[in-house]
């Protein structure tokens, strides 16, 4: 197994079990773990303490269990765009994701799933490559964050696409109707159609109107 140099580290992990056997490891190949904590208050009070070569997060942690660790890696990423930053988890937190992998120049980061890590070694690998400056992404990751980016309108059909174009022209359904010679209940499933295929959460409808058109505008 290469060691190429050794680094301090801080981890960032609720579970304890994990956690402390992590610590152990990484200090059993050479490396220091500066602090080894179970939130991401701490994790950002403990790089701001110890200035590490590299941060070990995972995504999910208290008090919510959502995404608060990968939104302190992209707040960390933003206050220092050269912190080395690799996360462990079992989830995929695709919007804050994409915004780590943005963060900074690209480099220095990784993104791995923990149930798809072979063996100590590639661990070691990965850790080494993202605090060298390297990217690592596990490959579902990079599918799930092309699907993500692909252009929402590609999923529209030509007619959708017609009906979203006179919807941010301001139309009301009956005038769209009027203009492409269709009937409005024609239109009405058209535009749930439309809602559908962008995703758009649920909500009234207007509001719901309003982001398809954002999302025609900005596309």
């Amino acid at each position: 197994m290469r060691v190429e140099r050794p680094l301090k580290i801080v981890i960032a992990e609720d579970g304890v079990l994990l956690r402390e056997g992590l610590s152990g490891l990484l200090a059993r190949f050479g490396h220091t773990v500066a602090a080894s904590v179970g939130d991401a208050d701490a994790l950002v009070a403990a790089v701001a303490e110890h200035l590490p070569d590299i941060i070990v997060t995972d995504v999910r942690m208290p008090p919510d269990f959502s995404e608060e660790g990968l939104r302190a890696a992209v707040a960390l990423r933003t206050a220092n765009p050269h912190l080395a930053i690799l996360v462990l988890s079992q989830y995929i937190e695709q919007a804050y994701a994409s915004e780590l992998l943005d963060s900074g120049d690209g480099t220095g980061i990784g993104y791995l799933l923990k149930d798809r890590i072979g063996d100590v070694e590639e661990f070691f690998d990965a850790l080494h490559t993202v605090a060298m400056g390297g990217t690592i992404v596990d490959p579902e990751v990079v599918r799930r964050l092309l699907r993500r980016r692909r252009d929402p309108l590609e999923r529209l059909s030509p007619r959708e696409r017609e009906v979203l174009a006179l919807m941010a022209e301001g139309r009301s359904n009956t005038a769209i109707a009027r203009a492409l010679v269709i009937s409005e209940a024609a239109v009405g499933k058209h535009i749930g159609n439309i809602l559908s295929k962008l995703d758009l959460p649920p909500d009234e409808d207007d509001h719901r109107r309003v982001l398809a058109v954002v999302t025609y505008l900005r596309g």
